[in-house]
């Protein structure tokens, strides 16, 4: 009985082959087709970027605008409804908080901002 069972551990040991079910093949075939598409993908998104710098200063935009003083109990949409009373306000102070830099919606009574007039 003990010596089929030395005969068995006293075998040498030879390197079987890597044997891959059909999910580790699907597995192994993926993984590198998956890692190519999102580098693809990331290169035309780079390439086909809509965000791009003017080709010259002649093609560069100037936004028409107006100096306004900010006085006592003034707000931006106090100040957007008189500076452009036939569009809505919320644009205009999307408008203002962008061309003044302004990090939230406060201003203070004094400040200069520019306003845009069209």
């Amino acid at each position: 009985m003990f010596e089929g069972v030395v005969r068995i551990l006293n075998a040498p040991i030879r390197p079987g082959r890597l044997r891959l079910t059909r999910r580790g093949r699907l597995v192994f075939s993926c993984i590198p087709l998956m890692l190519l598409a999102v580098l693809v993908l990331s290169l035309s998104g780079f390439l086909n970027a809509p965000a791009k710098a003017a080709d010259s200063i002649q093609d560069l935009e100037r936004t028409p605008a107006v100096s306004v003083t900010v006085q006592p109990g003034e707000s931006l949409w106090g100040i957007a409804a008189a500076t452009a009373p036939d569009r809505d306000p919320r644009d205009v102070i999307a408008e203002i908080v962008e061309l003044n830099n302004l990090s939230g919606g406060r201003v203070v009574p004094g400040q200069q901002l520019f306003v845009p007039t069209t």
